[in-house]
């Protein structure tokens, strides 16, 4: 089978004019086919001439223009109006005179400036060819003068219609357009604040850690080693996410899944936050981005605990099924403990701000629920249900 897509974008890259000349020379080739004379547009009733110069000369007014309809609009219903006078007060009906259609309906969809003034030039016109065919002998009754007319308003208004259309279908492109871009960066916003807040935390808390290990060079030591670690973690979340961003990069650009809980967990136990996790079945295949939002409802969980409560115990709970993951984090909120670095630790974790409000908005596009707030033990529970199936 033929494909015709290249011919097809090869001519709609030709410059418009030179794609409308083929309509225009074609009229005018019609014009002159004896058989198709009766099927033109005539007004007046003015006994019929046969084809001479002056013939000619309106046949080339009223088709020719229209090479130009969509580039010079005005222009061009200006010379074809011309035409069809020409045509009609010297008698010489032909099938060019359905130009004068063709133009008043590109006139209605292209022309950008001056509406009014050629729409009302253009009915001042008409008005004086119907008094001039009625004195050189129209037979022509005025309801017919006055019919004709409305046709003609209403081919105006036909291009005036798909203007409109072509500009409402432009302003819902951009909306789309603009909506895009306002997701991707909310999206990419998100994904920033999941990745740099949870590193970036864990190694401020391993930092602050240190100041109290420089008695124990080994603690110390082990301390550092997990900030590097951190780092190293955080470097490589950023250029994942940094190859999604890339639509130039070959490579698989991985997202983090329920299957990295563990590392997840791991690190944030180094960074000093004693942690259990428990998980109750398998992902389903079918899970899609469901995994994503889990793991960054755990993260986010983690990285609040570690800020408003380190050192308290928290537990990591994750149940799968066919239907959706569920996912609970429990941290305790312990009083006053001595010896602590700061009054930080021994705050409840946030109950908002930009973390719990953006996994609010995923858990929610997936058509699951969240919810953040204190236990009944004065401790603070990140809980989440989230349906599978969406690979989004």
């Amino acid at each position: 089978m033929i494909d015709l897509r290249p011919v097809l974008d090869r001519w709609h890259r030709l410059d418009v004019t030179v794609r409308d000349l083929p309509l225009a020379l074609g009229l005018a080739a019609a014009a002159f086919v004896p058989v198709l004379r009766d099927y033109g547009t005539q007004v007046g009733g003015l006994p019929a001439r046969p084809v001479d110069a002056w013939a000619v000369l309106a046949i080339a007014l009223q088709c020719l223009p229209l090479a130009v309809r969509r580039r010079w609009p005005a222009a061009c219903v200006a010379l074809v109006s011309s035409g069809f006078a020409l045509a009609q007060l010297l008698a010489y009906p032909s099938f060019a005179g359905n130009a004068l259609a063709v133009a008043l309906v590109s006139t209605g969809a292209h022309l950008a400036r001056r509406r009014l003034a050629v729409a009302g030039a253009l009915g001042a016109g008409y008005a004086v060819l119907a008094v001039a065919l009625d004195r050189r002998g129209g037979t022509e009754r005025p309801d017919e003068y006055v019919t004709f007319f409305l046709a003609l308003v209403l081919t105006w208004g036909i291009g005036a219609w798909l203007r409109s259309t072509r500009a409402a279908e432009a302003e819902r492109r951009l909306r789309v357009a603009e909506d895009t871009r306002a997701a991707e960066r909310t999206r990419l916003a998100r994904e920033l604040h999941d990745v740099v807040t949870h590193h970036v935390t864990a190694m401020v808390v391993q930092t602050e850690a240190a100041r109290y290990l420089t008695a124990a060079p080994d603690r110390l030591e082990q301390t550092l080693d997990a900030v590097t670690d951190t780092g190293r973690r955080a470097i490589a979340d950023l250029r994942n996410l940094l190859d999604v961003l890339d639509p130039g990069h070959d490579g698989p650009a991985r997202a983090p899944s329920t299957g990295d809980l563990h590392a997840l967990v791991e690190q944030t136990r180094r960074a000093g936050q004693p942690v259990e996790l428990a998980e109750h079945g398998s992902p389903s295949p079918a899970s899609g981005s469901a995994e994503l939002v889990a793991y960054r409802v755990v993260q986010e969980a983690l990285t609040n605990a570690l800020k408003h409560a380190r050192g308290s115990r928290t537990v990591v709970d994750v149940h799968y099924d066919e239907r959706e993951i569920g996912v609970e984090v429990v941290t305790a909120v312990p009083g006053p403990r001595e010896g602590s670095p700061g009054p930080v630790a021994n705050r409840p974790p946030g109950r908002g701000g930009r973390g719990l409000a953006g996994l609010r908005e995923r858990v929610g596009a997936l058509g699951g629920e969240l919810g953040a707030g204190p236990d009944a033990h004065g401790g603070f529970v990140v809980s989440a249900r989230i349906p599978t199936g969406s690979a989004s």
